[in-house]
């Protein structure tokens, strides 16, 4: 895969018409869209829909967890909806439910291990005996033993969960920042270079693109970036 197919562009965005005056303003420079939560629940869905039969690829971050029953008739309707990647929180149960769930399709089920957002404390107070670095790393292992597509974590995670998961599984970070860029509310961040250096096969960057003065060329910028690595 080259740069644009490594680079997913999160369209944090509050409403569905300034994601499409997003998505329109980058153009073909950007082939691959993470959809989540704050735009689900603003009609995202269709959007995401709508990306798909434009050939663009989506990633619903939605990370999913409930009964292993629910799991699975959620992953079965999203498989519908022409999806390139979905999260799930990495737990076992939920895990193995959605595989069964998606088999023979194209989906590749994500396993969010501990969100960038979170450090030693919080995961302390979430009542968590793990440091963060020992969590990621065992919920990888159990992702890839649930035959999942592959793992979320930060960059800084990315070499050592490389090393348990192997050549082949995705390897999705949150928190790029490329140099000079405020790491606002994410506390284990890189930069685009680096986080490929690491390990780490897809990118996700939301706000130093979609907030920057000319989103197309900050897109640009960082794909450089990443296809001087690649």
């Amino acid at each position: 895969m080259n740069a644009r197919d490594r680079l997913i562009v999160g369209l944090d965005i509050p409403t569905i018409g300034e994601a499409e005056k997003m998505v329109s303003a980058l153009g073909d420079t950007v082939s691959f869209y993470k959809i989540g939560y704050q735009l689900v629940f603003a009609g995202g869905l269709e959007l995401a829909r709508d990306l798909a039969k434009d050939g663009k690829k989506v990633f619903l971050d939605m990370k999913l967890l409930d009964i292993d029953n629910t799991v699975a008739k959620g992953v079965e309707n999203i498989v519908k909806m022409g999806m390139t990647m979905l999260t799930l929180h990495a737990y076992p149960k939920a895990m193995r439910a959605a595989v069964e769930a998606a088999r023979g399709s194209d989906l590749c089920l994500l396993a969010v291990t501990v969100l960038t957002s979170m450090d030693e404390t919080d995961l302390v107070d979430a009542g968590y005996e793990y440091d963060p670095h020992t969590l990621v790393l065992r919920r990888s292992e159990q992702a890839l033993a649930a035959g999942m597509g592959g793992i979320v974590c930060s960059a800084e995670e990315s070499a050592a969960v490389r090393k348990i998961v192997g050549p082949d599984l995705a390897i999705v970070t949150p928190g790029i920042r490329p140099a000079g860029s405020e790491a606002g509310d994410q506390k284990r961040v890189m930069t685009p270079a680096d986080a490929l250096r690491a390990g780490s096969s897809h990118l996700v960057v939301a706000r130093p693109i979609v907030k920057a003065p000319d989103p197309k060329a900050a897109a640009q910028a960082i794909l450089a970036e990443m296809q001087g690595v690649l």
